[in-house]
């Protein structure tokens, strides 16, 4: 049945953009018209776990990379209570835009096609694009909206940061994993999985709460205050919540939204940039030093510097585009980044931010 839609509707579906600009394509994955954010991913490898990123919610995805679908997508195994191949337990992009895909696929791990999988999770898709010079033209005009429409099937435009994405991607409840001897609080802003293996295989156990959950009253040695999609000021409970912890001196770490989330605790402002970071090839540098490492990045939103309070300070830079990639506390046990230290995919350069973290946990305890 999917094989014979991909078939017979492979020239109904297009993308058009708020501005007026339309693109035709050919259609695979599910038969149906989406709305959201039109942004672009530069990396080579990883479409599984880039499309089951909960960071992704409400756009619509654009891969640079030529060819995908050649190596189909693994089997959704269940370990530690989390799916082991991906980053949550479904695609969370809206759409996909690629340029050439593969139905013919050869992988050890794989069990179903790009295009079953995408089926699968109502997810339509569209290939037969340029997506080089797509996205290029995002680059010039900034992230529009989009939708992808399918057989005429027209819809409205829909404008993801006027929503609170991160109520729809976060746990519903508290969930606990592992039973190590340190219990870090993860706030669940749409947590990628590979956070919580980073922190159960160095020796900790994990309380993971919803984005809203006031957690003040919890008995936990660390917080760590997860990615997520959107923008971050629609977080306003989380928002209240971290800002009174840092009273404590418990130790405290945010990554991407958390990065933003902490800033915005501190009194700092965000802003959005003009297409994001999207890729895993993002260079940054560590603050006062010539350390640069190699990240993989998700997000739209960015911290204003300038809004810093006296008692924080830049923690990693970006070497692209000067922008913020991180901030620190300059006495209390407080970090975040705004890059992916858990990877996945991506490069795993800094994956010793866990190690950072755990090691202020030990020395709170």
């Amino acid at each position: 049945m999917i094989n014979k839609l991909l078939q017979e509707d492979n020239k109904k579906m297009k993308l058009l953009f708020e501005d007026g600009t339309a693109i035709s394509g050919s259609f695979f994955g599910y038969p149906g018209s989406v709305a959201g954010e039109v942004v672009f991913n530069t990396a080579m490898t990883g479409y599984p776990e880039s499309l089951s990123d909960p960071s992704y919610k409400g756009q619509i995805l654009v891969l640079t990379y030529p060819l995908i679908g050649n190596y189909g997508v693994p089997e959704e195994l269940i370990k530690d209570k989390l799916t082991k191949y991906f980053e949550s337990s479904r695609v969370q992009v809206s759409g996909l835009v690629v340029a050439s895909y593969s139905e013919e696929y050869n992988h050890w791990n794989a069990t179903k096609s790009l295009n079953h999988w995408l089926y699968e999770n109502k997810v339509p898709g569209m290939f037969g694009v340029d997506t080089r010079a797509l996205t290029k033209f995002i680059r010039e005009k900034g992230a529009l909206k989009g939708k992808l429409v399918y057989d005429s099937q027209d819809i409205e435009f829909f404008d993801p940061d006027k929503e609170n994405l991160v109520d729809l991607v976060s746990c519903e409840e508290k969930l606990a994993y592992g039973n190590g001897k340190y219990k870090i609080l993860l706030i669940d802003c749409g947590v990628k999985n590979n956070i919580i293996r980073h922190v159960l295989k160095r020796g900790s156990q994990v309380l993971r709460v919803p984005w809203n959950y006031n957690f003040l009253d919890e008995q936990y040695d660390g917080i760590l205050i997860s990615n997520g999609p959107g923008n971050p000021v629609h977080c306003e409970k989380t928002i209240e919540y971290i800002s009174t912890a840092m009273k404590t001196e418990k130790p405290i770490f945010g990554i991407c939204l958390g990065n933003q989330l902490m800033a915005l605790a501190s009194g700092a402002k965000t802003y959005k940039l003009k297409y994001g970071h999207r890729s895993h090839n993002q260079p940054v540098l560590l603050a006062k030093t010539n350390k640069a490492y190699i990240t993989s990045q998700n997000h739209g939103y960015a911290i204003d510097q300038k809004t810093l309070d006296k008692d924080w300070e830049p923690l990693f830079v970006n070497l692209n585009d000067g922008t913020n990639e991180g901030i620190r506390h300059r006495s209390m046990p407080f970090f975040s980044v705004q890059f992916h230290p858990e990877a996945s995919s991506g490069p795993t350069d800094t994956e010793f931010l866990f190690d950072d973290f755990i090691d202020l946990v030990k020395k709170y305890k």
